[in-house]
């Protein structure tokens, strides 16, 4: 197994509670290394899924608020993967990141796949770095 003392699991205080076996972020040094992110809202533990903006904008929600508890913002954000169960929603995902991102704008993989836990139509995963 790895030495434990090589990465620091943490970060479970503001974001959405993980739903597997799986730390909801990973800190190694100044680079931080956030776990997929659905629409779960962390006050609740409900999902904001009315429209495909709210789901996206808690996605976010919950990056930033991880984000913000390893001392960074969203601007600190390296790497970023989008997976979006209908790729149509595209379009909608750039109108919110230009609203929510600075540039220069990470770097970023967008994916459609068939199927995200509970259903949701959108998950993120982060890599970010606190020294930027």
């Amino acid at each position: 197994p790895p030495n434990k003392k090589t990465k620091t699991p943490n970060f479970e205080n503001k974001g959405a509670a993980e739903i597997g076996p799986d730390s909801q972020a990973v800190q190694r040094s100044d680079v931080v290394f956030i776990s997929g992110q659905i629409t779960l809202n962390p006050e609740n533990g409900q999902l904001n899924n009315a429209t495909f903006e709210e789901e996206a904008n808690q996605v976010l929600d919950n990056l930033e608020a991880i984000c913000q508890e390893a001392g960074g913002t969203l601007d600190h954000i390296l790497k970023l993967t989008i997976y979006l169960t209908d790729l149509s929603k595209f379009d909608v995902v750039n109108s919110i990141m230009a609203s929510r991102f600075s540039e220069p704008f990470p770097a970023r993989a967008t994916l459609e796949i068939s199927k995200l836990p509970k259903e949701v139509s959108i998950e993120m995963d982060a890599i970010l770095s606190i020294t930027i």
